[in-house]
């Protein structure tokens, strides 16, 4: 046994024993909310974003590219936006490609730009698609409709799979953009010796910041990895298998990120600047792979940074894929309040507690939910802090979305 895995024996086995002696822990009771439909009438809603101009609109992407509008309850009759031409062609039964992310610029009220994310053919090699970051301007006639000839592309990304694409777009408290962005793809992240998400010279399994006031976009001097050889300059955080939705929390400027796994473990990260997530070194708190010679030959300057442990885990006997969102910080449901609420593509949802320095997860009931086959595949907040759930359901009309209001009773 290598000295890593001995290390990580030593601890699980003290914990073993450690639950043998101690008593078991209560758990947090439930948390309750009541679902309010906003909108049915669009499939596969993956993100939302809203402009923070005071004008309450709510735009949600499609993932097979258009971005709809919402306003008053009411979805504008044309898309906002329809980036479908330039794309691949999505498989309408399941595809992680498609149009993933949104974000409205920090200074949108004045300079009417927003950025999105999805996915366009590639001509390299080895490449099943590539990730594109555009930026466009609302419509200099029309404010709820986008201006196609405005697009500037700000990124793009090969992806040697059609996985474990990200797609999440948040602006930062200090004006940044930073993007989720998985390992490449397949099983395990085999790329290369170490894998993708250990591999600082690749944007993969990362999560990025950028300055998309730049040509195409400026790299922040004070990002973790400026001046080091073979990093690329861009990553704020590393180790991440498929970081599915990304959020900041206002009042602490933390950034918490829900990040998937691959056979066993779910967890919920908070990236810190230069943080290391462990992946494919471990899922979760689990070793996973680790080569023999770990960590001075293979992984290298990776290794410098230890990895952070999740703030939250979840094995596969209670969910398979999570959906990361927000802390609460609405005024609706005054239980929820500065907790995380999250969920899984199986349709379980819960809050995340803080406790000193541990966190508490505790179910999340909520009234209304579809009765047949509901799959979470994202969270939304709106100006005010409240929540939404973006879901679909596999029914026996056939498959359908929905977008819901998180709201009191």
């Amino acid at each position: 046994m290598n000295a890593f895995r001995l290390l990580m024996a030593v601890p699980v086995l003290a914990f073993s024993i450690a639950c043998q002696a101690a008593p078991l822990l209560k758990e947090p009771p439930a948390r309750k909310a009541r679902l309010q439909l906003v909108t049915n009438k669009f499939i596969s809603p993956v993100a939302l974003g809203v402009p923070g101009d005071g004008s309450g609109r709510l735009f949600i992407c499609q993932k097979e590219g258009k971005v709809w509008l919402i306003q008053n309850g009411q979805v504008a009759a044309q898309p906002f936006l329809d980036v479908s031409s330039e794309m691949v062609k999505i498989n309408p039964g399941y595809d992680e490609r498609g149009l993933l992310g949104i974000a409205f610029h920090p200074r949108f009220k004045q300079n009417k730009k927003f950025y999105v994310y999805y996915s366009v053919p590639s001509n390299t090699a080895g490449s099943n698609h590539k990730s594109r970051i555009s930026e466009f301007t609302v419509s200099a006639s029309n404010p709820n409709v986008a201006d196609p000839a405005s697009k500037r592309v700000v990124m793009e990304i090969e992806q040697p799979e059609s996985n474990h694409n990200g797609g999440d777009l948040v602006f930062g408290p200090d004006g940044y953009l930073y993007i989720a962005l998985g390992d490449g793809g397949g099983g395990g992240d085999k790329h290369g010796a170490i894998g993708n998400g250990q591999n600082l010279n690749t944007l993969l399994g990362k999560i990025l910041r950028i300055d998309v006031n730049g040509n195409p976009y400026n790299v922040p001097k004070d990002n973790p990895f400026v001046g080091e050889s073979k990093a690329r300059p861009e990553i704020w955080a590393f180790g991440l298998r498929n970081p599915w939705r990304i959020s900041f929390d206002k009042p602490t400027k933390r950034l918490f990120a829900g990040d998937v796994g691959q056979n066993k473990y779910e967890e919920v990260d908070i990236i810190t600047k230069g943080g290391n997530y462990g992946w494919r070194i471990r899922e979760g708190l689990h070793s996973f792979n680790t080569p023999d010679d770990f960590p001075e030959n293979v992984y290298g300057a990776a290794l410098k940074h230890k990895p952070i442990d999740p703030i939250d885990e979840y094995s596969h006997d209670l969910g398979i894929s999570v959906t990361g969102g927000y802390v609460y910080r609405g005024k609706a449901l005054p239980d929820l309040k500065g907790s995380y609420v999250f969920g899984d593509y199986n349709g379980k949802s819960w809050v995340l507690v803080q406790n000193g320095s541990k966190w508490e997860r505790a179910d999340l009931e909520l009234e209304g939910r579809p009765a047949e086959g509901l799959q979470i595949l994202s969270w939304g907040e709106d100006e005010a802090g409240e929540l939404y759930m973006l879901c679909s359901s596999s029914t026996s009309e056939g498959f359908k979305g929905s977008v819901y209001k998180l709201v009191g009773f």
